[in-house]
């Protein structure tokens, strides 16, 4: 037995799939596929055969091939919707295989064979001939996934080119020099070609499987290491989380002034405190986020929202945010409000990173503007910045994980650098698409579009241009225009 047949009795793979039958699968595959180009040679040869010889000896043969080909056609089906794994099954398959392969050949060689006999001694038998070497490569090319299957099928083949040999070599015995043993001799060679392209194909058909065992050896070592960092983020975050919202809350409580007035050179430090105890809380809540999208555990209920009431309500969650900066927010929307198919709270998380983002990467007294307006279909909210812009070839820091345009040491705005990229795997599961334009020196826009639903609704007035002190300080998110947090 081959080695490939010896793999057969080695464990699953880890899909399920043995060797066996991963390899029986892949031989009725390429078998369904040359379906119809190996009927059309068995016509075409019959035809042949039909038209110069007897037609009641080839049509006969014709048929008995034919009878092979749907024995062959019901077991490769049968094969198909076979999906148990189940290794008793594999053998028997195999088993069943190798004995429609013996029919298959032996209704071939009878075919060639009393095509050839139908010849006058000397004539050469070209055509039966060159019919079995066009049956022999199409095996040697099409048929090396099995081998048990392979080598009777050549055998027969090679005891048919031999018979044919030593028909016109047996009776007469001519001289050496005959074109007789020309012939046999020509057929020995072909022999040979035929078994060294056998090998040929089946070298690069384990050279094939080593590399795909190889590929999922990989692949489930890589996926056992991303679990093994997955559970490793989820369990550090979920353990930082509860004592890290005590002292949050504790040293909130204690700046609040509600337990009273602090010492003055005890208050810069509770403040500093403060602050980084909200980066830190960010910084674990994005992290369990990213953690959750990858697994595709990010739950998300999709209603109808209302465009208009979800810019204002983020722009109202984050007033204290924008009044702290010292900047502005100019709003704008079509005179009919505009509705969506989303999870309010998730479009919510991605309002609340463009505008923090918007608003840190703005100048003091400066203006942040979002709009609100419809495109062929879509509802594009834009949220524009009055930053120094984005450089260019810069996109994939702005979208990547933990990445920023400015990774300096000496940036003027922190960031975990995952709020972009949780923002754009939130926009895409909702069918919507995010992006940005940006000149340096002249701002950023960053831009989602979404389907717009159609929903019965009265017409509504306009709002105004407002301006306003808003945003909250959720530094989750990339940066809008010099970084992508």
């Amino acid at each position: 037995m081959s080695t490939v047949d010896q793999q057969s009795d080695t464990p699953a793979l880890p899909d399920g799939v043995s060797h066996l039958e991963r390899r029986l699968k892949d031989y009725v595959a390429v078998s369904d596929k040359l379906i119809w180009q190996r009927q059309a040679i068995f016509l075409a040869a019959a035809g042949l055969g039909a038209f110069y010889f007897d037609p009641w000896i080839e049509i006969p043969c014709y048929l008995a091939v034919l009878g092979s080909e749907i024995l062959d056609m019901i077991l490769s089906w049968r094969i198909r919707k076979w999906t148990d794994h189940s290794q008793e099954k594999a053998r028997r398959f195999q088993i069943w295989v190798i004995v429609n392969t013996l029919i298959s050949a032996g209704a071939i060689a009878v075919f060639i064979i009393m095509t050839a006999v139908q010849q006058a001694p000397g004539e050469g038998h070209f055509t039966p001939l060159f019919f079995l070497f066009a049956a022999s490569l199409f095996a040697a090319m099409n048929n090396h996934q099995l081998m048990p299957a392979l080598i009777p099928r050549l055998a027969i083949y090679g005891a048919t080119f031999l018979y044919i040999a030593l028909m016109d070599l047996v009776p007469n015995v001519p001289p050496l020099t005959s074109k007789s043993w020309l012939q046999f001799f020509t057929m020995i060679f072909v022999l040979y070609f035929i078994l060294d392209c056998s090998m040929v194909f089946l070298r690069l058909y384990r050279k094939g499987l080593k590399q795909l065992d190889d590929l999922r050896a990989e692949h489930d070592r890589t996926m056992r290491a991303y679990e093994v960092k997955s559970k490793f983020l989820s369990t550090v975050s979920h353990e930082l989380r509860t004592p890290l919202t005590s002292i949050k809350a504790s040293v909130d409580l204690i700046n609040s002034g509600v337990l009273g007035q602090m010492p003055s050179n005890v208050e810069p430090i509770l403040q500093i405190a403060g602050k980084n105890s909200k980066r830190l809380a960010d910084l674990i809540n994005d992290l369990l986020d990213v953690q959750k999208i990858e697994a595709g555990e990010m739950n998300y209920h999709f209603a109808s929202v209302n465009v208009r009431s979800l810019v204002l309500e983020s722009i109202e969650a984050n007033q204290s945010f924008a009044d702290q900066l010292g900047i502005g927010m100019v709003t704008s929307f079509p005179e009919v409000d505009a509705f969506v198919e989303g999870d309010a709270s998730r479009l919510m998380q991605v309002m609340a990173n463009l505008l923090s983002n918007a608003l840190k990467f703005s100048h003091p007294g400066g203006d942040v503007e979002i709009s609100v307006q419809r495109l062929g279909g879509k509802v594009r909210i834009a949220v524009r910045d009055s930053g120094v812009g984005i450089a260019a070839g810069s996109r994939d820091l702005v979208f990547g994980k933990f990445t920023q345009v400015d990774s300096s040491d000496q940036r003027r705005v922190g960031g975990t650098g995952l709020g972009m990229h949780i923002t754009k795997q939130i926009v895409e599961k909702h069918n919507g698409h995010i992006d940005f334009s940006s000149e340096l020196g002249h701002g950023t826009t960053f831009f989602v579009d979404l389907d717009e639903k159609s929903v019965s609704r009265p017409n509504n007035i306009a709002v105004p241009l407002v301006s306003s002190r808003t945003l909250p300080d959720r530094s989750t998110g990339p940066a809008a225009a010099v970084a992508a947090e």
